[in-house]
């Protein structure tokens, strides 16, 4: 493509197009990558895989994910914005204008705002495909709190840090939480293990996998083995949550931004910039403590205001 794009957003989350709505408003006709079936999951991230949003500010009584996501796309078109369906492939990020290449060829860009997020790991039970969101979550802090968990007895697979919270965190909905360990020792912090083995509401079932989740139109148990006797058993849940961690969707960056020891770009303090000048990270792609829609749509107007003012210095500096 001969053009040079003055910013170009890959994503398709709240990060995503809060930063198109904020580019778009400023008049940077920002070209966004939705992606099409990215990392497994269709243009608007994790939500569209959520049922009822009740903790997104202005919506008293809730929305459904996919139409939240439908709506911020929109708002996105009418401020400005290009959408294209295409998955990027690559990029080259060595010299200025940033090359990015999908199927349909290469695009040039002055600023790059990379807002992919994360993906929750699964375990890919049986059961889990025709239960997911149905019972089965990957956030306990998006969705434990629908009324279809309440006073019923929860699962939840994990032994770090993220497990113990979210265990806690269901304790307060659920008539019981069991956690799933698949060792005999919690990898969490002392803080955090002191908080669930404290925890009357919550069991811990050492050595123990999870093998299937079983229910017709809702989640009602999961059968899990000790992995240490053999033996198996079904659990009665209303809830699984899966807290095995998250795989930020970098792969198409090549190793060319910092990244941490879980592979989250690393950005500035209280800044979305990478170690790449004019290279911006917003949403779960960088985020690997909140995770929420809500803090990845703040972070997305960071980075459509810095990328505003990287333009406007370079500008001037040309």
């Amino acid at each position: 493509m001969s053009d040079i794009e003055r910013v170009i957003i890959v994503g398709s989350g709240p990060a995503a197009h809060t930063a198109a709505i904020y580019a778009g408003r400023a008049e940077l006709k920002p070209l966004l990558f939705e992606g099409f079936m990215a990392g497994g999951v269709a243009a608007g991230g994790q939500l569209t895989t959520t049922t009822d949003v009740e903790n997104y500010p202005g919506f008293p009584d809730g929305i459904g994910g996919p139409e939240l996501m439908d709506r911020m796309r929109a708002q996105s078109l009418k401020c400005g914005a290009r959408i294209l369906t295409e998955t990027v492939d690559r990029v080259d990020l060595t010299a200025r204008p940033f090359v990015v290449v999908t199927a349909s060829g290469e695009y040039r860009a002055e600023a790059l705002i990379v807002a992919t997020g994360a993906t929750a790991k699964r375990l890919d039970l049986p059961g889990e495909q025709e239960l997911w969101q149905r019972g089965i979550s990957a956030c306990a802090v998006c969705d434990g709190g629908l009324p279809m968990f309440r006073q019923k007895p929860l699962v939840v697979i994990g032994g770090g840090d993220t497990a113990c919270e979210e265990a806690s965190y269901l304790s307060k909905f659920g008539s019981k939480v069991t956690m799933l360990v698949r060792r005999d020792v919690l990898r969490a912090s002392a803080a955090m293990q002191k908080r669930v083995t404290e925890n009357p509401k919550i069991e811990i079932l050492w050595n123990t996998e999870a093998m299937q989740a079983i229910g017709d139109t809702a989640l009602t148990g999961v059968r899990v083995r000790n992995n240490t006797t053999g033996d198996g058993r079904v659990l009665e849940a209303g809830g699984l949550f899966y807290a095995i961690g998250h795989t930020p969707n970098t792969d198409f960056l090549g190793g060319s931004l910092t990244v941490d020891d879980t592979g989250y770009v690393v950005t500035e303090p209280d800044s979305t910039r990478t170690n790449i000048r004019g290279v911006f990270a917003c949403g779960d792609v960088k985020d690997r403590v909140y995770r929420q829609a809500v803090t990845a749509a703040g972070s997305g107007c960071m980075a459509a205001l810095e990328a505003e003012h990287f333009l406007v210095d370079l500008g001037g500096a040309e």
